[in-house]
């Protein structure tokens, strides 16, 4: 008989999905490890191997990449040392963490679950865009005040301007691009798209490659950042690409913190040169305390939650289990990071 393959989950996933593993292995062998055990027991007294582990959200908790609880810490650790490990499927659209960069180093194959929370992300960019469009920084500190300020100026004119026919420049065209894509169609925005090939796509006005992006810049109304990071897109957003936008453009950004340079953010804000912006991630999170974005009036700053959402473990369980399918059939993985 063969040895039993060994998956390393949390007791949460163990729970939802252990009927599900034992279908898919069928007459094989299998041992469920605990990554849960791991916080309250030493490596060397613990788990120190195993052929599979599946990452869901609940092990990373509210740790972020810059700041790992110790419980979170120790998992990377084993998944570090785990000299058989061969795949590790994670919750998120994105790998950018340095322990999967590492273990990409040695051979492990990494899956993440791009898809899974697009439509919760693009749904949150949109929220994100509406609140700025319709001003509401400005209505909810009012609000505080309890000031009646309705949004036109001395002379009975609107503040606000229709959304119908204002152009949103979306970078990266992945499944939260293409969701945000659609949104902004049923909201009446021309949609022009960045990415890596200018192919055309169906439904939107442009699309033009990262080597063309200045020329599109200047026609946004609104900067949507919903792409992975890569050596491409690290500090694509800085001091030069702010000052091509236009007066009142503003900033939505759901896609990673270091893909804007924080500082040039911050000043192009300050300086009234970028009308406004929602931000989701940033470039050390949690966002320091002292950080200005905390309390600039035309910013609205949520923490690195976008794609929350009360079925988002489910969805990526089953693209865990889909993917352990292919896994055993000898298939490509789906959503394998290169």
């Amino acid at each position: 008989m063969s040895a039993p393959l060994r998956i390393l989950l949390s007791d949460a996933a163990r729970e939802c999905l252990g009927p599900r593993i034992a279908a898919a292995l069928g007459p094989r062998p299998f041992e469920l490890l605990s990554i849960n055990a791991l916080a309250t027991s030493p490596i060397a007294d613990a788990i120190t191997d195993a052929d599979i582990a599946f990452v869901s959200r609940d092990v990373t908790g509210r740790s972020t990449k810059h700041e790992l609880a110790p419980a979170l810490q120790a998992c990377y650790d084993t998944l570090r040392h785990a000299p058989s490990l061969r795949w590790v499927h994670i919750h998120s659209a994105g790998a950018d963490r340095p322990v999967y960069g590492d273990l990409q180093a040695r051979g492990v194959a990494i899956t993440t679950s791009s898809g899974t929370n697009a439509a919760v992300v693009a749904q949150t960019a949109i929220a994100g865009l509406l609140a700025l469009a319709r001003r509401f920084p400005q209505l909810m500190a009012a609000q505080r005040s309890h000031t009646w300020a309705p949004l036109i100026d001395s002379n009975g004119i609107a503040l606000t301007r229709d959304l119908d026919g204002q152009t949103a420049v979306v970078i990266c065209w992945g499944p939260i691009g293409q969701q945000i894509g659609r949104l902004l169609t049923a909201l009446g925005l021309r949609t022009v798209v960045v990415r890596r090939s200018a192919t055309a796509v169906d439904g939107v006005h442009q699309v033009v490659g990262f080597e063309a992006m200045d020329e599109v810049l200047p026609k946004a109304d609104w900067l949507i950042l919903a792409c992975p990071l890569t050596d491409i897109t690290r500090s694509l957003i800085d001091r030069r690409a702010l000052a091509l936008l236009p007066p009142g453009a503003q900033l939505i950004n759901v896609a990673r913190g270091e893909v804007v340079n924080e500082a040039d953010l911050i000043s192009a804000l300050q300086s009234g040169q970028l009308a406004g912006a929602f931000l989701d991630v940033f470039a050390h999170e949690p966002l320091p305390v002292e950080s200005p974005l905390w309390d600039l009036p035309n910013v609205i700053v949520t923490p690195h939650t976008a794609g929350h959402s009360d079925g988002h473990f489910e969805r990526v369980a089953q693209a865990f289990v889909d993917n352990l399918m292919r896994w055993l059939a000898s298939q490509p993985l789906l959503n394998r990071v290169l």
